[in-house]
């Protein structure tokens, strides 16, 4: 869930809560992360805001997304 008091926009938050789940190892390397619709009803944000969380996240080199497959863990997701 975000914080709508915080500074930091929502796909930020959102960005940093799946980076969080990255570190910490509960999504090895190669792992499909869940869908746009489940990651926005999961933190209760609208779809678009996962889209750039997850934007965010491939800037970063944390993840790949695969036409029609899906978005994935790099295998070396960067700290």
């Amino acid at each position: 869930m975000v914080d709508p008091w915080s500074p930091r926009s929502f796909a930020e938050q959102v960005a940093d809560a799946l980076k969080a789940q990255i570190d910490s190892g509960d999504w090895l390397p190669g792992r499909k992360l869940p869908g746009e619709v489940t990651l926005a009803q999961t933190y209760l944000v609208a779809r678009g805001t996962v889209r750039a969380a997850l934007d965010v996240l491939r800037e970063e080199g944390r993840v790949v997304t695969s036409a029609g497959r899906g978005t994935f863990v790099t295998p070396d997701p960067k700290p």
